[in-house]
């Protein structure tokens, strides 16, 4: 008799669909006959500007040793996270991206016991990783497509283990200063761990971080139960690597060191990541870039009549009606990939990453000619 394999999976994982990522370029192009250099992809909150010279370098010099394990402490990034934060190399843990930390956050404090607390359109992980270890899921209405803090503290109970904040939010771009996240942790009880994931905290400018650094860590002293997690992926241009850390107090950051595999983080993606962070003139100019795409694509939604959601990342949630997946499938016929977030509960619209100026024109030249063949016009 054929086994079946589905009915051995824990309970949470077998109900579970696996993480949409965005459309490769390589497989439109397959799809559709395309030419791939002629494929413009702003679906996956990639740095348009290409890596940095300087990762690139360490990168190569990393290679000559491939036979080599890592090293799974990870010493020099660490050092020089370290340094940049000001805070202590026993407060950082390395992963496989930020996701990966995510997952050993919720697998080191959560279980079927337990309820971790995350917002509605908030980033698709947190649910998935609370269904995998078979906690329950609260998802607290938003308010504004961004975080109701408030409602957001009133959702704990005696079985609360977590609660995860995007700050900036994935997809929404909504945003909270350090006084409103401040204020919300005073309300959360010290058993109860929030970890605030400050993936696109790079791109912040403004009044609600003037420096561009998140607001976290300055949070860390006062709130033992704060954990912060930041990624390599977006700002600094490591993608490809998948580099993430989270900073947490030593005792937090020593049970998640327990869990988190060895050598989770490859030497050549530790080698990139250490050299990156000495190269500020492209974390500057992946500023700038990002600040003047995020201008370009509101003034052209805004002169199409679109409705858009503001945004503090490298993307902009731009509503195109209830034929979105229609408007999506005629931009890939126009070589255009950008992001559907229909499973984010948002169906009328698309998200859209900030590009380098021509691929910004590019997407805002065939909108309105997917929207005319979507039958919503421009």
């Amino acid at each position: 008799m054929a086994i079946d394999y589905q009915s051995l999976a824990v309970k949470g994982v077998q109900a579970l669909s696996p993480y949409q990522p965005g459309k490769p370029i390589s497989e439109l192009a397959r799809e559709l006959g395309l030419d791939p250099a002629e494929i413009i992809k702003l679906a996956s909150n990639e740095n348009p500007l290409g890596p940095s010279r300087k990762a690139v370098l360490a990168a190569e010099n990393a290679m000559t040793d491939l036979c080599l394990y890592p090293d799974g402490n990870g010493f020099d990034l660490k050092q020089k996270l370290s340094a940049r934060l000001g805070v202590g190399a026993d407060q950082i843990t390395l992963g496989n991206g930020s996701n990966d930390v995510l997952e050993v956050i919720a697998r080191c404090f959560a279980g079927t016991d337990s309820e971790i607390v995350f917002s509605q359109y908030a980033f698709a992980v947190y649910p998935i990783v609370t269904q995998a270890i078979g906690a329950k899921a609260v998802a607290v209405p938003a308010r504004d497509w961004g975080h109701d803090l408030d409602a957001m503290a009133a959702a704990v109970t005696d079985k609360t283990r977590l609660i995860f904040i995007a700050n900036p939010n994935n997809p929404t771009g909504t945003v909270h200063d350090s006084d409103a996240i401040e204020a919300f942790l005073g309300k959360i009880p010290e058993d109860v761990l929030v970890v605030l994931d400050e993936a696109y905290c790079e791109y912040m400018t403004g009044e609600k971080d003037p420096d561009g650094v998140g607001v976290g860590v300055a949070l860390l002293a006062r709130f033992p139960n704060l954990i912060v997690c930041r990624t390599f992926s977006k700002a600094w241009g490591l993608a490809a690597l998948r580099v993430g850390y989270c900073i947490s107090s030593p005792a937090i950051a020593n049970i998640l060191n327990r869990v988190r595999q060895p050598f989770n983080v490859s030497s050549v993606a530790l080698a990139a990541a250490t050299a990156v962070l000495d190269d500020e003139g492209y974390l500057q100019r992946s500023r700038e870039v990002n600040t003047a795409g995020l201008k370009q694509l509101e003034q052209a939604f805004d002169q199409m009549g679109l409705r858009y959601i503001p945004s503090s990342g490298n993307f902009v949630a731009v509503e195109v009606g209830p034929q979105a997946m229609g408007v999506y499938q005629a931009l890939l016929a126009q070589g255009v990939i950008v992001r559907p977030v229909a499973g984010y509960g948002m169906p009328d619209y698309l998200r859209v990453t900030v590009g380098l100026p021509e691929q910004n024109d590019y997407f805002i030249n065939a909108l309105p000619k997917a929207l005319a063949a979507s039958g919503q016009g421009a």
